[in-house]
């Protein structure tokens, strides 16, 4: 039974210390979402058909919050990155970087939280490691995982290259409330009752999109660092259409609008941890928010833009106007344009550095 109340640097030792932290704590604590045999790898079996693999890396402050933690977000982060391309989530790995003096219950409350979000999407933890290091070295804990997936041969995988004009551009969820809760539970703003994290495992919505839309799911990206302003001129990335949304379509919390005009934000700038960007054609759209609608976690959803055939004048010229905040907006071909209430346009432009300090 381990005897120690917080982790102290022979932990990472690789002696009898690891040992109980790893049988004692972690692999007791993840239960039945762990396959592992504490080997040096895992073999596993994996279903015919293409293999979708992601890795990411998790920091957080506060690592705690009202309805999650970073064991949470590690798990929703992994699975809905294998989700949007398609993939069907199997397997995470789990990597841990720990400060001495770090909590142990701490530690437990984190496996917990990744114990059940894997059960929710139904994948297990198949390999992991630890490593201990001395206090101020970390912000307590960093999380890494690798997520493997499979692709079903028989369905073309959303991607970016099926974006034609004419699609619909949905999101599954209201936008900025991940971010808004975080900053207010760090800076003391009073919304985090308000407006909670929407950190969810989305690839049960995913797979019932897909089984009912099939391939007119043309592509998907789940809305985080940089939100859904970054995101849309990621993907328009110089091709030969544009990206029109409408404000007044866009889900949007007053809660949260209200707190990121306290901050002098966006909320198109703003992180989310369950929310999906998904593009359609005009055909499918009313079916496709039809689909995510009835799914929990996308009950807020809603159309809110489309992709327009890109007007380039006689000489070639994108005709991009130099002023983005120009009259002459409405005339002008832009990468991403947002239809202002009073009718007007505004450019969508690239978040330029960080507006809000690193969240995930």
């Amino acid at each position: 039974m381990i005897s120690e109340t917080h982790i102290v640097l022979d932990h990472g030792s690789g002696g009898l210390l690891s040992h109980e932290l790893v049988v004692e704590v972690i692999t007791k604590t993840l239960g039945d979402r762990h396959l592992g045999k504490l080997d040096d790898s895992a073999v596993l079996d994996c279903p015919p058909g293409r293999l979708a693999i992601t890795t990411d890396s998790f920091v957080i402050d506060p690592i705690f919050f009202r309805n999650g933690n970073i064991g949470k977000v590690a798990v929703c982060g992994t699975v809905n990155d294998l989700s949007v391309s398609g993939a069907r989530p199997l397997y995470l790995t789990l990597a841990l970087v720990l400060e001495e003096g770090f909590p142990i219950r701490d530690l437990e409350r984190i496996l917990e939280a990744v114990r059940e979000t894997a059960r929710e999407a139904n994948v297990h933890i198949v390999a992991g490691d630890t490593k201990v290091v001395r206090r101020g070295e970390v912000d307590k804990i960093f999380i890494n995982t690798a997520g493997v997936g499979t692709l079903d041969p028989r369905r073309p995988h959303p991607s970016v290259h099926r974006i034609e004009p004419g699609d619909k551009v949905l999101v599954t969820g209201p936008l900025g409330d991940h971010a808004i809760h975080i900053l207010s539970l760090r800076e003391g703003l009073g919304f985090e009752d308000r407006v909670q994290s929407d950190c969810a495992p989305l690839n049960g919505l995913i797979a019932g999109l897909i089984e009912t839309l099939g391939p007119d799911v043309h592509f998907m990206r789940d809305i985080t660092r940089g939100g859904l302003g970054t995101l849309l001129n990621e993907v328009q990335g110089g091709r030969p259409w544009r990206i029109e949304i409408r404000e007044t379509d866009l889900p949007i919390k007053r809660e949260t609008a209200m707190a990121a005009d306290m901050l002098g934000v966006s909320p198109l700038y703003l992180a989310n941890e369950g929310n999906l960007c998904v593009f359609v054609p005009e055909g499918a759209a009313s079916r496709a928010l039809e689909t995510i609608r009835a799914h929990p976690y996308g009950r807020n959803a809603a159309i809110v833009g489309d992709v327009v055939a890109d007007r380039r004048g006689d000489n070639g010229d994108s005709g991009y106007s130099a002023d983005s905040r120009s009259n002459d907006v409405d005339t002008c071909t832009h990468p991403v344009v947002m239809r202002k209430t009073d009718g007007s346009l505004d450019v969508v432009e690239f978040l330029r550095g960080a507006e809000l300090p690193r969240l995930c």
